[in-house]
C-alpha cells in the first residue's frame, strides 16, 4: 500500500525482505486476515516498522533508537525506533505480551530492577540519553511520572502523598509545599473531593480517588514525560471516566505515554498511536488515522478485533 504519508524505518536496509503468507481463512464467512507481516515475525524475520509522516513533524520529549532488551536469553524489544510528541497523549496499543509494558517500563529504566535484563540502543529524554553510562538513575526517575496498573498511594496523608517529591528533594517551606498540593490536586481534579481532607490517610479514599491522588503526586514534581501503565484496569466505568477526562486535561501540558488494552479508550485519549506485536513496533501514527485508514492490514485487524 502506497501513501505520501507513509516512512518506512527501524529496521537495517540489509534486513531479510519478507513475503507475505497466504490468507488465512476465517469460520465465520468474514474476509481472510492478512497475517504476512505478523506471520514473518513469528518466523523471526526482520520486517520494517510503519511511521506516519506525522510523527517526525512533531517537536518530540522521547526518543527511541533501535532499542533492544533481554531478559536473560529471551528477547523482548526488537530495535524499537519510536519518537514521543511533547505535550500530547501517546498510546501502546498490542496484545498481550507485546512488549508495551516493557518498553514503557524501559523509560525509567525500572526494568534495571530485573537482574536478568540486558539492552542495546539508548533511550533519549529531551536529548539526554538515559542509558549511558554516567547517567543517575535516581535523578533520571525524578524527571519522570509513573502510574501503575494498581494504585499505590503511600500509607501517609493526602497532603503529605502529593508533596512527597518535594519532600526528599528537601523541601521543607510549608507555603510552598501547600501551593503544590493544592496544584496537583487541582490538576488531577481531586481538590474539591479532598480539599477538607488532607490530613486524613490516602488510603481511606475509594479506588478511582487513590489512582487520581496518585497522579496528582506524579505531576506535583512538574516530570518532563508521565508514564502511565493500564492507569484504568482497576477501576470501574465511573472512575474510568474520570480518568479519561484527567487525561484530556492534562494534553497540552504534560507529556503522556501510556499503555491500554482497551481500544476504545485508546480511540478516546490518544493523540498518537502505536501498535506493537511480539516486541516489534508495527505501525505508529495519529490515532484518527490508525483507527480510521491504517496503512497496514495487520494493523486494522487487531483494531477491530480480529486477532489478539
Amino acid at each position: 500500500m502506497s501513501s505520501p504519508s507513509i516512512v518506512q524505518s527501524t529496521e537495517s536496509s540489509h534486513a531479510m525482505p519478507t513475503t507475505p503468507g497466504p490468507p488465512q481463512p476465517i469460520a465465520d464467512g468474514r474476509a481472510p486476515i492478512t497475517l504476512g507481516r505478523l506471520a514473518a515475525i513469528a518466523r523471526g524475520e526482520e520486517v520494517e516498522s510503519v511511521v506516519h509522516a506525522a510523527v517526525d513533524k512533531e517537536e518530540h520529549v522521547l526518543q527511541a533508537e533501535n532499542f533492544n532488551l533481554w531478559y536473560g536469553q529471551k528477547r523482548a524489544l526488537y530495535n524499537i525506533n519510536m519518537h514521543v510528541p511533547r505535550n500530547q497523549v501517546t498510546a501502546l496499543i498490542g496484545p498481550s505480551g507485546c512488549g508495551k509494558s516493557t518498553f514503557l517500563r524501559s523509560v525509567n529504566r525500572l526494568n534495571d530492577l530485573i537482574g536478568s535484563v540486558r539492552v542495546t540502543g539508548d533511550i533519549k529524554l529531551n536529548g539526554d540519553s538515559t542509558y549511558g553510562r554516567t547517567v543517575d538513575v535516581i535523578e533520571l526517575r525524578k524527571r519522570m511520572g509513573m502510574v501503575f496498573q494498581k494504585s499505590n498511594p503511600f500509607p501517609m496523608s493526602v497532603f503529605e502523598n502529593v508533596v512527597y517529591p518535594l519532600r526528599i528533594d528537601g523541601e521543607r517551606n510549608r507555603q510552598v509545599l501547600e501551593e503544590v498540593c493544592e496544584h496537583s490536586l487541582r490538576g488531577a481534579a481531586l481538590w474539591d473531593e479532598v480539599k477538607d481532607r488532607l490530613h486524613e490517610s490516602g488510603l481511606n479514599l475509594s479506588g478511582g480517588q487513590q489512582q487520581r491522588l496518585c497522579i496528582a503526586r506524579a505531576i506535583a514534581a512538574e516530570p518532563e514525560v508521565l508514564l502511565m501503565d493500564e492507569p484504568c484496569s482497576a477501576l470501574d466505568p465511573i472512575a474510568t471516566g474520570k480518568i479519561e477526562d484527567l487525561i484530556q486535561e492534562l494534553r497540552g501540558n504534560y507529556s503522556l505515554l501510556m499503555v491500554t488494552h482497551n481500544m476504545q479508550q485508546a480511540s478516546r485519549t490518544s493523540d498518537y498511536c502505536a501498535f506493537m506485536y511480539l516486541g516489534r513496533l508495527i505501525e505508529y501514527g495519529p490515532t484518527t488515522e490508525l483507527f480510521t485508514k491504517p496503512l497496514l492490514k495487520e494493523t486494522e485487524d487487531y483494531i477491530t478485533g480480529r486477532f489478539g
